[in-house]
């Protein structure tokens, strides 16, 4: 059994990038410091993953604003962060998972909920922690939460940013309400 933290969406675009923001710049230092304390757990990313073809998708619509276009440096893990998960040797590392990360077009990533469906006898607990709260944070952790019900499911809030510090805060009341800790 062992211990589960999701990093979600930490990626350059989200950061400093065309969508970043102070609050999001403000986490990284603790990011870091939480998956360099990642001892014996298995760290998995999600990556937010568009084409050039964004602005003419649903989502590009309703945000045109170009972000995280698959192959740039705002698609890219923060390379602190990065550095963070493959310093720690005390992590485990998933051979069919390339850098245990997965891309999602989406708010959600829907393998990621299957691949934690697949091991879920081996989980005893699941942490996320990222950008953006009120959005990507919030959706993977109700997904998980939907899966995988007697499984504790927590939400770091120091180490997350929302879109604005109010909707940040909404999103973990929301999160609290959906039986998810907020630690």
């Amino acid at each position: 059994m062992y211990k589960i933290l999701i990093v979600v969406d930490m990626q350059n675009d989200f950061i400093e990038g065309s969508l970043g923001t102070p609050e999001a710049g403000a986490i990284v230092d603790k990011v870091v410091e939480r998956i360099e304390r990642a001892n014996g757990e298995l760290v998995l990313f999600t990556q937010d993953t568009h084409q050039t073809d964004y602005l003419q998708t649903p989502e590009g619509k309703k945000l045109p604003v170009e972000h995280c276009i698959e192959g740039t440096h705002g698609w890219q893990i923060n390379p602190r962060i990065k550095q963070a998960w493959q310093s720690n040797g005390d992590i485990i590392i998933r051979a069919e998972l390339k850098e245990n990360t997965f891309t999602k077009p989406v708010f959600g990533s829907t393998a990621l909920v299957k691949f934690l469906e697949n091991i879920s006898d081996d989980i005893e607990e699941v942490e996320l922690l990222g950008l953006c709260t009120d959005i990507c944070v919030i959706s993977n952790a109700i997904m998980i939460k939907n899966t995988l019900p007697d499984i504790k499911i927590s939400v770091n809030k120091d180490c997350c940013a929302g879109v604005t510090p109010k909707s940040h805060q909404e999103a973990l009341n929301v999160m609290t309400m959906c039986q998810i800790d907020v630690i």
